[in-house]
């Protein structure tokens, strides 16, 4: 036996590809992901949120949904996984997961504990940084010799 919200959600949905329940209601527009929208409970929400807490448990805090499917209009609760936001995003194809995949610097060196530092939220190769000190001193010798002649 369902439930009022469990009814309400398998009312606007339509069977898609790879068991996806796809979203027939209300839709956020395609710039802001197109997620479906419900009425519930006097509040507009997200509605792969309310499907995955009216079948399968309520979202621990500070968790978002993650869609495995990859299907922003998906609300089978089987295809939704509450993640972390890091987790989400880097599940993502976006640009800070595509820079996380990154392993090794442009020069190929490892972006390992012992080779990378962080500044401002970016990595850097300690490698290639000390190769650069190394360079600008030698040059900075070089011009300061050519002056003294």
């Amino acid at each position: 036996m369902l439930t009022d919200v469990q009814q309400k959600i398998a009312s606007r949905v339509v069977a898609g590809e790879g068991g996806c329940w796809i979203w027939t209601g209300k839709q956020q527009s395609q710039s802001r992901g197109g997620y479906g929208r419900i009425r519930h409970d006097g509040r507009t929400l997200a509605a792969h949120r309310v499907s995955y807490e009216a079948f399968i448990e309520p979202i621990p805090t500070g968790l978002q949904i993650d869609h495995l499917c990859r299907n922003t209009r998906c609300v089978n609760p089987y295809h939704l996984e509450p993640v972390t936001a890091r987790e989400n995003t880097l599940r993502g194809d976006t640009l800070p997961a595509m820079r996380a995949a990154v392993t090794h610097c442009p020069r190929g060196h490892a972006y390992d504990e012992e080779n990378t530092y962080v500044w401002r939220g970016m990595r850097f190769c300690k490698e290639c940084k000390r190769a650069e000190i190394r360079t600008r001193r030698k040059r900075v010798r070089a011009e300061r010799l050519e002056r003294e002649k």
